[in-house]
């Protein structure tokens, strides 16, 4: 051992006795001095307590041991602070868990059991934080927001880093910024017993996109309604040139209902609308144009500044938030709104993702977030939504649950266990060798 790393493990050490010595300060004052003295109020003590040494250790350890890097709020407290969580609940879950019953169970005197717990949580926790937490370089994410506020570009937090062209841009070998696609824009609408809003959500945008001159078609699928949402979609194909239609085949489901979309659309790119009138079409305009820039995709926020929601109930406001926070943590993301349908993507862009393999909601994860694994860049901008006026939402929250976690899981995995297969670099370089 060196003595660089003897003084940052001497550090750490110190700065563990300084946090635990804290800990205990904290009990003490809540139960003697403020009288927290009760069951519940004693375990709350310790659950304060506990919190707060870890939040100072945290900053001890930032500051002291590991110095230097970026300072930047989101990644503290996004990024860094729940990786140290995970590192020291780690550490403890395997001191209580195993260490303690096994020596226990062995027949180890317990002052001496809990030593040896204590010293080998110090070593898990000390390699996650120095591995994990403090020397982990900064998402391409944050790096990117830092260069730009008002049109933030992303580029891919992929598999494998990206290569610095002479540009000086990281690696995107689709179309250069300032390419533009040139030709049509295919929009993809799901609908199921949309009768009360199919019609306005559509004749809007019509109007936006005719009045803007852009090359388009609405491509709804009516995924086996029992209202008259296919019969007024007849009407509207027959009235509009631009708008057509597909019946769903069995079964049913958001997913499925896209996936056929996406199997059947003709543009160069391709947006995801709703069917109920949440979507602003002037921000599908917006969409386009800055995908005329050279973006592969681009994804709307409703909760970055600019953006705007209406009527959102409150109960999944709150669910969504934490999901969504969930997402950037696991993914060292920037993009807070990953759960909303409402993106676009270029035509290589869905042919590099496929094949989609949720059936419900949950497509509108799987999409982005295979979009930004694979290595395809994106940019974000502030959209409005608005909660439908007529009809019934589809999506049951208690149902998605575990839905949403199996495919952000998945991706995950596939992030950081297929040693790259499937990013975007891989599959272009096979398609020559095959070629």
């Amino acid at each position: 051992m060196n003595k660089a790393s003897f003084a940052k493990i001497s550090k750490f050490l110190m700065g563990g006795g300084l946090a635990a010595l804290l800990n205990l300060s904290l009990i003490y004052g809540l139960i003697t001095l403020l009288g927290w003295d009760t069951a519940l109020l004693r375990n709350l003590a310790n659950l304060v307590a506990i919190e707060l040494s870890l939040i100072s250790s945290f900053f001890i350890y930032r500051v002291w041991v590991w110095p230097g890097g970026s300072w930047s709020p989101k990644r503290l407290l996004l990024e860094q602070l729940p990786l140290y969580h995970f590192s020291a609940g780690a550490a403890l879950l395997l001191r209580v868990l195993v260490i303690f019953p096994v020596l226990d169970r062995l027949g180890v005197n317990y002052l001496l059991n809990t030593l040896v717990g204590v010293a080998v949580g110090a070593t898990i926790n000390y390699v996650l934080s120095d591995r994990l937490v403090f020397n982990r370089p900064a998402s391409r994410a944050s790096q990117s927001l830092s260069r730009s506020r008002n049109s933030v570009i992303y580029r891919p937090e992929g598999l494998a880093p990206a290569s610095v062209e002479a540009t000086g841009t990281a690696g995107v070998d689709s179309a250069p910024l300032g390419e533009s696609i040139h030709d049509q824009l295919s929009i993809v609408m799901p609908a199921y017993n949309e009768e009360g809003s199919i019609v306005s959500t559509v004749e809007a945008i019509v109007e936006v996109l005719s009045a803007e001159r852009i090359a388009y078609e609405i491509l709804v699928v009516n995924d086996n309604s029992r209202d008259r949402t296919e019969s007024l979609l007849q009407e509207l194909s027959d009235r509009y040139q631009s708008v057509r239609y597909l019946n769903n085949y069995y079964p049913n489901g958001f997913g499925f209902a896209v996936r056929c979309g996406l199997e059947n659309f003709e543009g160069d790119a391709v947006a995801i609308v709703m069917a109920d009138c949440s979507d602003r079409p002037e921000d599908i305009v917006r969409y386009f144009y800055k995908l005329q820039e050279g973006y592969d995709c681009v994804f709307g926020s409703r909760f970055m500044k600019g953006g705007k929601v209406i009527d959102y109930p409150a109960h999944k406001l709150f669910i969504n938030r934490l999901a969504n926070l969930f997402i950037q943590i696991i993914f060292s993301l920037g993009f807070n709104d990953t759960t909303n349908a409402f993106k676009l993507y270029r035509r290589d862009v869905i042919e590099g993702i496929s094949p989609l393999i949720s059936h419900h909601f949950n497509l509108t994860v799987e999409m982005p977030l295979k979009a930004i694994s694979r290595g395809y860049s994106y940019t974000t901008m502030p959209i409005t939504w608005q909660n439908r006026k007529t009809g019934v939402s589809k999506l049951k929250i208690k149902e998605m649950g575990s839905r949403y976690l199996f495919v952000v899981l998945y991706i995950w995995l596939e992030r950081h266990l297929s040693r790259g297969d499937y990013h975007r670099s891989n599959r272009k370089k096979m398609a020559k060798i095959n070629g």
